[in-house]
């Protein structure tokens, strides 16, 4: 019988330096996970990742497109809340890191690109 176990040197390498992942919900709604530079503080945890979900009509109510392909930070404040998880608040969202909102504002310019955008 042969030895079947590997050592560290024979174990195949993974990426692990992709921060964010795109899958989908159960409803087969795209979404993608941001791993933040600066947790979240609720409470006695820190939040770590959020998942931002593709922004259906109803998300985006009051909140002109282009301002979020723009990445504006009011409409940002607006719009992550509703399509975060853990939902974020809009005081999380004016809390956040510079660098952790471009990420999530990114992911949502992403999602509302569409397809053909991802070239």
């Amino acid at each position: 019988m042969t030895d079947k176990t590997q050592t560290p040197e024979q174990a195949p390498t993974q990426a692990i330096d992709t921060p964010a992942v795109e899958q989908t919900t159960a409803t087969g709604v795209p979404t993608k996970a941001i791993e933040l530079d600066t947790p979240i503080q609720r409470g006695k945890n820190a939040v770590t990742e959020i998942t931002v979900r593709k922004p259906l009509s109803g998300a985006l109510r009051g909140v002109a497109l282009v301002d979020l392909l723009n990445m504006d930070t009011r409409s940002l404040q607006k719009v992550l809340p509703r399509i975060t998880e853990p939902a974020l608040t809009e005081a999380d969202c004016r809390d956040l890191d510079p660098a952790d909102l471009l990420q999530l504002g990114t992911a949502v310019s992403n999602f509302l690109l569409g397809k053909r955008a991802e070239g």
